[in-house]
């Protein structure tokens, strides 16, 4: 079963009060909160195990995903007594991770990029990984978007290499698939930001990437918030 990992454990600092009393997941987009639009997307592309990290709120959420019953698909919790960061929390979850690769989306994104895309780059990899003489799959691929309102990360190179930024430059979507091993040197309960394991990793070429032209917003403050309203309209 392919797994994923949804992060979610985040306070949602700069779209107080609406996260005073509801967690940033659950926020609606288009009449549906933001955390189910992603599972939506990720068990349309066969995902059907996916582990979900909460912190801030957590029991309301915890209450509004229970088993993952309703959408058919074995759903694990991985509960942070304070929030571990976005490498610490995949970290935390590591136990129920039991792939050599999975997939790895933040909550509190809004999106049309087709995670089958992922899927397919994911059996891939783990049949590269199960065979033998053949070149090995790189540590983490990540999805790149190209907007000007959000810093530039990443860039890529003729080889679909993830590079630091250079003429042509775009942000880190938050949706990636990640070996296991990427995050074994760390240990449970560290707190640790996935952006510096990542530049760590970019700077051995050992990330791979891609474009994606899906329309993309990573829903962090109340412009965007109303802006996924507009964007997202009729899509």
């Amino acid at each position: 079963m392919p797994q994923a990992m949804i992060l979610a454990a985040g306070r949602g600092e700069r779209l107080r009060p609406f996260t005073d009393q509801r967690p940033k997941p659950l926020l609606p987009v288009r009449g549906k909160p933001l955390i189910e639009w992603q599972i939506e997307g990720l068990v349309r592309a066969g995902f059907d195990e996916i582990v979900v990290n909460g912190a801030w709120l957590a029991e309301p959420l915890e209450s509004f995903l229970a088993q993952g019953q309703r959408w058919g698909i074995t759903l694990h919790w991985s509960r942070e007594n304070q929030a571990l960061g976005t490498a610490g929390g995949v970290v935390q979850a590591l136990p129920f991770l039991t792939d050599p690769i999975f997939a790895v989306v933040s909550a509190d994104i809004h999106t049309t990029y087709a995670y089958e895309l992922l899927r397919v780059r994911l059996e891939r990899w783990r049949n590269s990984l199960e065979g033998e003489g053949v070149d090995q799959p790189p540590l983490a691929h990540l999805v790149l978007v190209e907007d000007e309102r959000y810093p530039p990360d990443f860039s890529l190179d003729a080889k679909g290499r993830v590079t630091p930024p250079t003429d042509r430059a775009g942000t880190y979507g938050n949706i990636g698939l990640f070996r296991r091993s990427f995050f074994t040197s760390l240990e449970r309960g560290e707190n640790a930001d996935l952006g510096a394991l990542l530049r760590d990793a970019v700077s051995r070429h050992q990330v791979s990437g891609e474009w994606t032209v899906s329309p993309w917003i990573n829903v962090g403050t109340l412009a965007e918030w109303q802006r996924a309203e507009k964007l997202f309209e009729g899509v």
